[in-house]
């Protein structure tokens, strides 16, 4: 007999339909609504996204951990103090990545906020962890911009870092759709040293560009050639006839933020400012067809 005191619940508040396999489909579409209407609220046209490893400390960090590995102050046993010691010399190297990444989010932040524009552009956006990701949104931070974080748990993500704008800090559930924002709105790729998420994001881009799936351009600088060429040997793809010579060109190494800077000011000018005469906006959405795929 049915209970008039205590009517069955509303679909959209029944929460344990909505966490079961069958809201699913209501789960993953709330992934790209809540982000898409926050997007728009804060008048998001593009971004610049950045992806390195979450690993990385800045300098200053870095360098307090390789002083206590040395004096061994967790009183480790002569092995686990080698590598100790070993790790935090690698730390104090790579921070140089943590530091670079912090100026050139600070040059593109401070240079796309003086754009004349009803909308944001090319906001720096992250993962929303640390390392890398912590260094670019820092660097947006200090230019006075604003930036956004996408944030997902992983071991080494768990949670935002302090320097995103609260209002584009997001939190994921879904990989795919973290990975589907991340592309939607981006014209530029800034791959800094990392592990097998960063080389993850840099191929599936290339992918896209490779076979013209995309229709608009988006520029990939991949950060420190000395590392990349020491992890992966791009010219062995040509030699081997698995890409076309062509196919090298879709992105470009750099090794400074200046330099790093001044390509994607010169790129993003030309391809989507109109070669430095910003195009009439038209009465539209907040977010274009940015991401359509070609047919």
């Amino acid at each position: 007999m049915i209970d008039k005191l205590n009517p069955a619940p509303l679909a959209y508040r029944n929460e344990p339909f909505l966490n079961s396999p069958d809201g699913r489909i209501l789960r993953i579409l709330s992934e790209y609504q809540e982000p898409l209407s926050r997007f728009r609220r804060e008048q998001i046209q593009d971004t610049v996204v950045f992806f390195g490893s979450a690993r990385f400390q800045g300098s200053d960090a870095a360098r307090k951990n390789l002083t206590a590995a040395e004096k061994n102050d967790a009183k480790a046993p002569a092995p686990q103090q080698e590598k100790n010691l070993k790790q935090a010399r690698a730390a104090v190297d790579m921070a140089r990545y943590y530091e670079d990444a912090r100026r050139l989010a600070h040059l593109l932040t401070e240079w796309s906020i003086q754009i004349p524009a009803r909308r944001r552009r090319f906001v720096v956006t992250t993962g929303g962890g640390p390392g890398i990701m912590e260094a670019a949104n820092l660097g947006a931070h200090e230019a006075g911009g604003k930036s956004i974080g996408l944030n997902i748990n992983l071991p080494f993500e768990q949670n935002p870092n302090s320097y995103i704008t609260p209002s584009l800090n997001f939190e994921f559930h879904y990989f795919f759709m973290r990975k589907f924002w991340f592309a939607y709105l981006a014209k530029a790729l800034v791959i800094f040293p990392g592990g097998f998420g960063t080389i993850d994001e840099l191929f599936e881009i290339l992918t896209l560009a490779q076979t013209d799936k995309l229709a608009k351009k988006i520029l990939v600088v991949i950060y420190g050639s000395e590392y990349w060429h020491r992890i992966m040997n791009f010219q062995a793809f040509v030699d081997a006839g698995t890409v076309s010579p062509e196919d090298l060109n879709l992105f470009k190494f750099v090794d400074s933020p200046e330099d790093a800077f001044a390509f994607l000011r010169d790129g993003l000018t030309e391809h989507h400012l109109g070669g430095g005469q910003p195009k009439k906006e038209k009465e539209q959405e907040v977010l274009p067809e940015i991401a359509k795929t070609r047919p």
